[in-house]
């Protein structure tokens, strides 16, 4: 049986929701993009063709039925007058946490949806809205086929000792260790490399996904051998509202404070890094434009982790040939690219500051030891590809 049509990429965040429509006929081709923001207050769809002229724009007003059921129906609405005459093959959703056993993406089963309720005790801020958009179309179309995708899959190339924790082993066994996330990201930025710096994709090269969330991955031949994200999106570098890495006895401190488990996960999940630190925003640019000293505190914070957490990965791949900038900030912030690259210069690497300036794919001067590049993701179209490569292979219904 083979299959036919067109994928929905789905892309579900903390208080947003990604799409994108793409074309099977030959290489996967985006049609539309869009977006629901503001999910859980006032849901705003927009949605643009491959040109970015807008295709359709609606807006609830807030408290409006279930957040994720009415904003599935909109998207599979949308995506039944934008097809005409076509039909989708099948919806392919990112998940954050696949766990140990769930190394690649699946056909959603059943039997799936019950392993990845259960995972939802590793990160379940993330999960339940990972699952509620596949529960939602599941309802609203029985019969379309869904794929899961999982952040965590890239990473289960990293070696043992990456991926351990100093924790007595039942507890270790129990599935507390270092997952890695953003793995989708990477998997694009890798597939870039491959097709248009084979040099790097040979060697030894740091991405650093930069966004609201944020993370960095040693690639080595174009697999993932470490990264600074561990059991949970909390670890490694500071974030817009995480706190990223932290002595574990601060929250034992907390604790002892009288802060409940649930202040001390909002805490650190909603109040922490930029946010936090500046006591102002959790927004990169509007810290950039603020003469306030705390904002520039903040900024310095960030940089400075993510130099010396970089400067970990060069040692996990015993030296380094490329640093790549993605995501929102890394693809989009010449000040926070120059202000991590002066902190590597240790390493030879030379910015071309012009470039850098000018958003350019290659930033680093022709004599500099580790070539810099800028990459805008896509993890929708990497949804859309594996989601295309599995329901290829199987056909289940959901």
């Amino acid at each position: 049986m083979s299959a036919r049509g067109s994928i929905l990429a789905l892309n579900a965040g903390s208080s947003s929701l990604k799409f994108a429509i793409f074309e099977t006929q030959a290489a996967l081709q985006a049609t539309a993009h869009g977006e629901i923001e503001d999910m859980h207050a006032a849901p705003h769809l927009r949605a643009t063709d491959a040109n970015g002229d807008i295709l359709a724009e609606r807006r609830w007003a807030a408290g409006e039925a279930d957040p994720y059921a009415t904003s599935l129906h909109a998207v599979l609405d949308f995506a039944d007058a934008h097809l005409g005459a076509g039909e989708l093959a099948a919806a392919g959703h990112r998940v954050v946490h696949g766990g140990a056993d769930h190394v690649e993406p699946e056909m959603v089963t059943p039997a799936l949806m019950a392993a990845l309720q259960a995972l939802t005790q590793l990160d379940p801020l993330h999960m339940e809205m990972n699952l509620a958009p596949i529960r939602a179309v599941a309802a609203a179309r029985p019969a379309l086929k869904q794929v899961a995708c999982f952040d965590t899959a890239f990473h289960h190339t990293m070696p043992d000792v990456a991926t351990r924790c100093a924790l007595p082993r039942a507890v270790s066994e129990s599935g507390v260790r270092r997952y890695g996330f953003h793995g989708l990201s990477y998997d694009y930025i890798a597939s870039c490399l491959q097709q248009h710096a084979p040099h790097l994709a040979a060697g030894r090269v740091i991405v650093a996904h930069l966004g609201s969330g944020a993370s960095l991955c040693a690639l080595r031949r174009g697999a993932s051998i470490a990264t600074t994200m561990g059991m949970t999106v909390l670890d490694g570098l500071v974030m817009a509202t995480r706190c990223g890495r932290l002595d574990p006895g601060v929250i034992l401190y907390l604790a002892r404070q009288g802060h409940s488990f649930a202040d001390i996960e909002n805490m650190l999940y909603q109040q922490s890094g930029l946010l936090g630190v500046s006591g102002i925003s959790d927004d990169v640019r509007v810290l950039l434009a603020s003469a306030d000293p705390r904002a520039r505190e903040a900024i310095e914070l960030f940089t400075y982790r993510i130099a010396c957490e970089a400067g970990g990965l060069v040692s996990a791949l015993g030296g380094l040939d490329g640093l790549v900038f993605t995501a929102g900030i890394g693809a989009h912030a010449p000040a926070i690219r120059a202000a991590v690259c002066a902190r590597l210069e240790w390493l030879g690497l030379r910015l071309d500051e012009a470039a850098n300036a000018a958003n350019a794919g290659c930033i680093s001067m022709g004599d500099s030891a580790v070539e810099v590049r800028v990459i805008a993701t896509d993890e929708e179209l990497m949804i859309a590809r594996h989601t295309w490569a599995t329901i290829r292979q199987e056909v289940v219904p959901f």
